[in-house]
């Protein structure tokens, strides 16, 4: 009955305009949602997109990016700078066990023929062993057992995680057509006939299908769901820095109208660790370490109610309603590391990490098969493809920082030919090289927000550290925005 009312009222909401609306063309004057007009689709002026499973909607705004107190690691890497972030959505809560569990489940039961894709997607549970620490109970337990299943999943690096935020896109826009009997269940999908969002707009889906929609095309019956129909949802992804950045510190909370009458060092009011001023006086707002040696206080009176990490859904959320976007665990998010970002960063809605790609495509223009695992092709834009007046090339994790333009080297002709030692971020990938060595380069990640072994400094919003993208550790997990599109508020 659920399923039928939505099929009803959101094919009401799609074609409700041919039968009890005369709209038309405002620059042709011809009648839309007419099959006698040809059957042009008009959705109406407004769309209000709908909120994915496990979001927060935080609306986007201006803010000072950046450090918010004494730069005490003496990084130099977070000049104060004021950005705008669009609104987007973000999940409510770190990315749980169960969660990445039922990923795992799902990746081993449909890529039969493929099963290194579910090894590689496994995390590392090695991530908890210490030289001098007894925590095998956690490398055997803290993923799998009930106990931990609402704790944040840890041992995930960059690249799982972005695959996770794939995956989650395909199943979340799959049950949406599956609640409106566009497709039908099928538990026995497998390899390269799984459902693919981008797959089935390029018509390269033929799975369980259910019922199609009407086409007011008059030489047509029934379509495909097509994008313009407001159906599937953006992709699920890792936020960038600076939207992390932005929905930790949830300064709608401390501002009256335009007037931001705070700024925030942490993701609540004042600069200390502890509530104040209410019922539970006293109580830590995050899960850090308090002091040398002191994980979780003393029996009796644990000051923060964890040993290591702690249920996702432990402390008060923000003013965004945001979970532990302070201690924890630390988070992935989506940009590449450079020292100067927030100098060379674009005021609206910066991020470093653009590779600018296109579908591949056959000699007829055609978009080509999608792969053995049921996903559509792309492929770097080329050199002409690229000669534009707002992008010169596809690759853009090194502009301004890292590319010959930007080094000392900038009038060498050798070296604009070359690579390697003549370039900053140099990686010594020859053993033999004795030349000096850079931890940063194109594969280096930004993550942010402190985590359950951090002292309080690494709990500010602004503080940020890097890691290569296929490491990972005991404290450091993730959880996905999605894009806000059309209107910045919902009203």
């Amino acid at each position: 009955m659920k399923i039928r009312t939505f099929n009803l009222f959101l094919m009401a909401a799609i074609f409700g305009l041919a039968s009890c609306s005369k709209e038309s063309s405002s620059v042709t004057g011809w009648e839309y949602n007419n099959s006698n007009n040809g059957g042009f689709e008009f959705y109406g002026d407004y769309y209000e997109q709908e909120t994915g499973p496990g979001l927060v909607l935080v609306e986007g705004g201006t803010f000072i990016m950046g450090r918010t107190d004494q730069d005490v690691m003496h990084e130099w890497d977070n000049f104060p700078r004021q950005v705008t972030v669009s609104s987007f959505y973000m999940d409510e809560t770190e990315v749980k066990n169960v969660d990445y569990r039922e990923f795992l489940y799902w990746l081993k039961r449909v890529f039969v023929s493929y099963p290194d894709v579910h090894k590689n997607a496994l995390p590392d549970t090695l991530v908890w062993r210490r030289p001098l620490a007894y925590n095998e109970p956690f490398v055997e337990y803290y993923f799998r057992h009930p106990a931990y299943q609402s704790y944040p999943v840890v041992g995930v690096n960059w690249l799982q995680a972005t695959d996770f935020c794939s995956w989650r896109t395909d199943r979340v826009n799959e049950m949406r057509l599956i609640d409106m009997g566009v497709l039908l269940r099928d538990p026995n999908q497998q390899d390269a006939e799984n459902f693919n969002t981008e797959a089935y707009l390029a018509h390269q889906y033929e799975g369980s299908v259910g019922e199609d929609l009407e086409d007011l095309d008059p030489n047509k019956d029934t379509r495909k769901v097509r994008l313009e129909d407001g159906i599937f949802l953006p992709k699920y992804r890792l936020p960038t820095e600076a939207e992390w950045e932005y929905a930790a510190l949830a300064l709608v909370g401390t501002s009256v109208g335009e007037r931001v009458y705070e700024r925030r060092i942490y993701p609540w009011d004042g600069d200390r660790l502890r509530k104040e001023k209410s019922s539970e006086d006293g109580e830590l707002r995050a899960n850090a370490v308090r002091g040398r040696g002191d994980m979780m206080g003393v029996a009796g009176a644990l000051n923060d109610g964890a040993d290591i990490t702690s249920n996702v859904y432990a402390y008060w959320p923000n003013d965004f309603g945001l979970y532990n976007m302070a201690g924890n665990v630390n988070e992935w998010v989506l940009d590449v590391y450079r020292p100067m970002s927030f100098v060379d960063f674009e005021e609206f809605r910066p991020f470093r990490g653009n590779v600018f790609k296109t579908k591949v495509t056959d000699a007829e223009g055609k978009i080509a098969r999608k792969d053995s695992l049921g996903r559509i092709q792309y492929r770097a834009v080329n050199d002409q493809e690229a000669d534009r007046r707002n992008y010169r090339k596809a690759d853009n994790i090194n502009y301004k920082d890292g590319d010959l333009a930007s080094s000392i080297y900038y009038k060498d002709e050798e070296a604009a030919e070359g690579e390697g030692t003549d370039r900053m971020y140099y990686t010594g990938k020859d053993p033999q090289d004795q030349m000096a060595v850079s931890l940063i380069n194109d594969h280096t990640r930004v993550y942010k927000g402190g985590g359950y072994r951090d002292r309080v400094y690494w709990l500010s919003p602004g503080s940020r550290r890097y890691l290569q993208e296929d490491d990972a550790r005991d404290d450091l997990g993730f959880r996905c925005a999605m894009t806000r599109l059309g209107e910045p508020a919902s009203y």
